[in-house]
């Protein structure tokens, strides 16, 4: 996700910024009362400590309910910052190691892929120190990276790679760091070689924001400020795209398949039409398969 700018030289960084990519809403964007605001962003910070309360109990229920619970959150999360969302494409049953691997636009990202395809994210170790985010991402068991120690990046591909071959889910952004969703990134090539060292398959999501600049959080923006600017955007509609699996096996070496993965989520955002979302839905495609990290 965003944060400061990096320093050191080989860190991913994106162009987008507040004021260039967020701070306009633009006409299809108007903005909402600000006493609607000031509930909606009660209403989403109320949930959000309800999952830190509750996490620790849900740590003792069965897997299968832990998952309902998970995904039952993060709609809820969603729904309360007025987030609209639009599933596409069907998801594997759960027990079926993926690396999940998505562009990335904003901290909504994480509610919204937990919604549909909940598993251990891989974040910034910023993200820990968050307030309360930090608390409820450390609960659900989020792999977090020191991005600033590459030699600590061998670590964080191993602990991937256990999750998998447990039968897990990891999702990743491997952008590296959020862009605003008109462009994005290349994807980082190193957590593919969890995918590859735990013979799982690579499932490759599509995120998509309307009106993209109420949701995008980049450059050095603030979570406070992104807090405020999505409580007071009217609607915000979310897509989640689940695209075809993709198996490691395909493709001989990691720099192969992410840039495989990277074609995939691109080359479906540049030939969707666009088209409004009203509600949460989900549509499942009869032609769907059932079934940010640096490099």
């Amino acid at each position: 996700m965003t944060g400061p700018t990096a320093r050191s030289p080989w860190l991913p960084t994106a162009p987008c910024t507040p004021g260039r990519c967020a701070a306009h809403p633009g006409p299809a964007a108007p903005r909402g009362g600000t006493g609607r605001a000031v509930l909606r962003l009660a209403a989403g910070l109320l949930v959000v400590l309800l999952g830190v309360l509750l996490a620790p109990p849900a740590l003792l229920l069965p897997p299968d309910r832990r998952v309902f619970l998970v995904r039952l959150w993060c709609r809820t999360v969603l729904r309360a910052f007025g987030v609209r969302v639009r599933v596409t494409g069907a998801t594997a049953p759960a027990g079926v190691p993926l690396l999940v691997v998505a562009n990335h636009v904003s901290w909504l990202d994480i509610p919204l892929i937990g919604a549909v395809l909940p598993g251990r994210m891989v974040a910034k170790r910023e993200v820990r120190g968050w307030p309360v985010l930090g608390t409820v991402a450390a609960l659900c068991g989020t792999l977090f990276i020191d991005r600033e120690r590459i030699r600590s990046l061998p670590a964080t591909v191993a602990a991937m790679t256990r999750a998998l071959a447990d039968g897990g889910r990891v999702v990743v952004f491997p952008e590296g760091s959020t862009w605003c969703g008109t462009t994005g990134g290349a994807f980082r090539r190193a957590a593919f070689q969890a995918a590859l060292d735990s013979g799982s398959a690579v499932q490759p999501v599509r995120i998509a924001y309307r009106p993209a600049g109420p949701a995008a959080f980049v450059g050095e923006d603030t979570l406070g400020a992104s807090l405020w600017r999505i409580a007071t955007a009217r609607r915000i509609d979310a897509e989640i795209r689940v695209l075809d699996p993709m198996s490691g096996t395909r493709y001989p070496d990691r720099r192969a398949l992410a840039r495989a993965a990277q074609s995939t989520v691109a080359s479906d955002s540049a030939n969707r039409p666009s088209s409004s979302v009203h509600q949460w839905e989900s549509v499942k495609p009869a032609s769907a398969s059932s079934v940010r990290t640096p490099s």
